[in-house]
C-alpha cells in the first residue's frame, strides 16, 4: 500500500540499495549518499563526481531526497533549494555503518580530495 504526502514522499518504498545505483552500475565511486523520498532510489551527492541524486530529480520530478548518511535524517528539496520536514520512510534509512564514505572503499582513488576539490 502506498502512503504518499504531496505526491513527494512514498513511506512505503524501500530504499534501491546501499550505494548509489548508477555509480554501481558503471563501477563509480562517491561521497555521500541521497534516498530519494518517492521512490527509494539511492544516489550521490551534489559533492561526489556524477551528482547522480540531483539528476534523478532532475529526471524523474522527484525533488525531495534524505540523506543515506548513518544517523542523518534530514530531507532536502531540490525545487526549492532547501531544507524541508519529511515523515519517516521505510527502512533501512542509511547505507550499512561498516561502508565507507566516499565509497565503496575499493573503488575509491587515493587522491579523491584533490579529485573533488578540483571540481
Amino acid at each position: 500500500m502506498e502512503t504518499a504526502t504531496e505526491g513527494v514522499f512514498d513511506t512505503a518504498v524501500p530504499p534501491s540499495g546501499p550505494g548509489c545505483l548508477e555509480c554501481e552500475q558503471t563501477g563509480g565511486w562517491w561521497w555521500h549518499l541521497r534516498r530519494c523520498a518517492r521512490c527509494g532510489h539511492v544516489g550521490c551527492c551534489d559533492g561526489s563526481l556524477s551528482t547522480h541524486a540531483r539528476r534523478h530529480a532532475a529526471s524523474t520530478g522527484h525533488p525531495v531526497v534524505q540523506s543515506y548518511e548513518p544517523g542523518e535524517d534530514w530531507f532536502w528539496d531540490y525545487g526549492a533549494e532547501s531544507f524541508r520536514d519529511g515523515p519517516t520512510l521505510t527502512p533501512p534509512t542509511s547505507h550499512p555503518e561498516d561502508q565507507t564514505a566516499p565509497g565503496p572503499a575499493e573503488r575509491v582513488p587515493a587522491d579523491w580530495r584533490e579529485i573533488l576539490a578540483a571540481r
